[in-house]
């Protein structure tokens, strides 16, 4: 005990060149007063509850270490035996394409952005589902893109018809961007016929993992008119963070480091209808696209409160971390919903801002 409180006070003066710790202070003190009270409780956790729990949470790091060294020499094995056919891409009939498909041909598509193949593979995953309608039906001038985020670049394709029985003439899609996005070229004035339609490309350059805003409006002239120039205002079309975000892993010790380097941190207060503490933690990793650090075995069990790390990485190469501490209300019955704060940092102000307004869009569950 003399030892323990020498340390104590040694810690909180000015000798030391780094001071004690917070946490260090709570323990130490903790023990002195175990060893000042001495009941058979606290002796039964600190000699026996304490080492069973260190001695469980070892082995299932050891578990999760080998595991994953399994993982990465299965990777290294050989799949490709040694009298297994080679297939040429050139030297393949054309009935035999449709049913067999090129893995590097694949790979490569995949890594030019191209996800024809992905999109055809899933129903639900079709051009209509991507379509933004910018004008109203019943304006002069409709109009429709379908934005298409290919990694650092984003393709505007829009649909623009002439609903009028007039000639449109100088019809100019003007465009403007809010973030980090940046317009590469002014897309051309076009002449449209009464009721005809033409489709105009747009292309914007990502620069970082951040919410970004696409608005603009439609000027054109009307021939034969002597008034002014007329303007239809477009819908803003917003750019979601999560075309950007990859979930990734990092070591406890460098999420540590990340956590204590990074400046901005922006804290969100849990507010769902989710009443299972899991059921939260699946939920938001699914719509965040982060990965959870934390092992399963210490999330497993029930219990009244849960603490988290995830991780994720952008494709620009910058690192989201996020902690989620959420509890269970006891006294409000069994049907009370998780309460908690997710604390979110990153190193720009503009990836931590765009996680938290999307965690706090997608908190809640819907209902199908």
């Amino acid at each position: 005990m003399l030892l323990m409180a020498t340390i104590l006070h040694l810690g909180k003066s000015s000798l030391p060149k780094k001071p004690i710790t917070d946490d260090d202070v709570d323990r130490i003190s903790l023990c002195l007063k175990v060893l000042s009270e001495c009941s058979p409780l606290m002796n039964d956790i600190f000699n026996k509850e304490c080492r069973q729990s260190l001695s469980h949470m070892l082995s299932a790091k050891l578990e999760e270490e080998k595991l994953s060294q399994k993982k990465e020499s299965e990777k290294r094995n050989v799949t490709v035996q040694p009298d297994d056919p080679i297939s040429f891409m050139q030297l393949t009939a054309k009935n035999e394409m449709n049913c067999k498909e090129d893995q590097f041909q694949l790979s490569l598509l995949a890594a030019m952005g191209n996800t024809q193949r992905k999109e055809a593979a899933d129903p639900l995953a079709s051009k209509l589902n991507k379509v933004t309608q910018l004008t109203g039906f019943s304006d002069p001038v409709y109009a429709e893109a379908y934005v298409h985020v290919n990694q650092y670049d984003i393709v505007l394709d829009v649909l623009v018809v002439n609903q009028t029985s007039d000639t449109l003439q100088n019809c100019t899609l003007e465009l403007a961007t809010l973030g980090d996005l940046k317009l590469v070229e002014k897309p051309s004035p076009l002449t449209l016929a009464p009721h005809d339609f033409a489709n105009i490309k747009a292309n914007v350059k990502v620069a970082s993992t951040e919410n970004g805003i696409i608005f603009g409006n439609i000027v054109y002239d009307v021939s034969g008119a002597a008034s002014d120039r007329n303007c239809v205002v477009l819908s803003d079309i917003h750019i979601d963070i999560m075309d950007y975000i990859q979930p990734a892993t990092c070591t406890d010790a460098e999420f540590r480091q990340m956590w204590a380097e990074f400046e901005w941190e922006n804290k969100v207060t849990v507010n769902t209808n989710i009443v299972d503490l899991n059921d939260y933690l699946q939920h938001i990793l699914k719509s965040t696209n982060m990965k959870c650090l934390t092992p399963e075995k210490a999330l497993s069990g029930y219990c009244g409160f849960m603490a988290a790390n995830l991780y994720a990485r952008s494709i620009f190469g910058e690192d989201a971390l996020a902690n989620v501490s959420i509890e269970k209300p006891i006294q409000q019955g069994p049907e009370a919903p998780v309460t908690g704060h997710i604390r979110i940092r990153a190193k720009s102000q503009g990836m931590a801002l765009s996680l938290g307004d999307k965690i706090n869009l997608s908190q809640k569950k819907t209902s199908i």
